[in-house]
């Protein structure tokens, strides 16, 4: 049983582009935000600005596809930066007083309902759910692979010249299973971390009846020390 002290508080999802010039504030703030302890933060770059002059060699059409179905839901366009706070909401990513604002609404409400553990083997990365209790229906079982940092020279575009420092960099991710409500645990290979980014993080989300995501229930990021 995951202790609720170590729960995260909130998930935080920035959509961002390497050729977005209002990205660069959202970047810096959400590199303090994946600093904390508290909170799984993780980036996906979008391609739909490469037209602008530069190419984010770190964008994947997956990425776009999910800020897109959450548009859908959230009745909106997509738009750079974005912030999407527990699959719930949304709030301009460079927007500070909002980003916080919004991160600490999360927290005061408990943190995340349902617990989420991430642990590893010599060989193996394991995923462990608790049994609830509370929470009804089912949940898909995300697992998002990540690269902890990576440094970039923007050559062209609106941010030319820049040199840009990201974090909790999304490679990909994929739907891994489906929780009901009981305990369980999955084990996934850890050689597919590393071609992969080298990190993970897993998000237990509700979707609707057209696969969008949608609330998320826990969560939990593998740290440098799983490694």
């Amino acid at each position: 049983m995951t202790n609720a002290a170590d729960k995260p508080r909130a998930v935080i999802e920035l959509f961002t582009s390497q050729g977005c010039n209002s990205c660069p504030p959202a970047d810096a703030l959400f590199r303090d935000l994946a600093e904390r302890d508290d909170v799984v933060a993780l980036a996906y770059h979008i391609d739909y600005w490469d037209y602008l002059g530069w190419k984010d060699a770190l964008a994947t059409s997956e990425n776009t596809n999910r800020q897109q179905a959450y548009a859908e839901v959230f009745g909106g366009s997509v738009y750079t930066p974005q912030l999407v706070i527990d699959g719930s909401g949304h709030v301009v990513g460079s927007e500070r007083d909002k980003v916080e604002a919004a991160v600490s609404k999360a927290a005061l409400r408990g943190g995340l309902s349902v617990g989420v553990d991430i642990s590893s083997t010599p060989s193996s990365v394991l995923i462990s759910i608790d049994k609830s209790e509370t929470v009804s229906g089912a949940a898909n079982i995300v697992l998002i692979y990540f690269q902890p940092e990576r440094v970039v020279e923007i050559e062209r575009g609106q941010n030319a010249g820049r040199q840009m420092d990201y974090r909790n960099i999304v490679t990909s991710f994929q739907t891994v299973g489906m929780w009901h409500g009981d305990a369980m645990r999955i084990e996934i290979p850890k050689n597919e971390m590393e071609k992969k980014g080298g990190r993970c993080a897993v998000l237990l989300q509700r979707v609707d009846a057209d696969g969008r995501p949608g609330e998320i229930l826990g969560a939990a990021k593998s740290t440098e020390a799983d490694w």
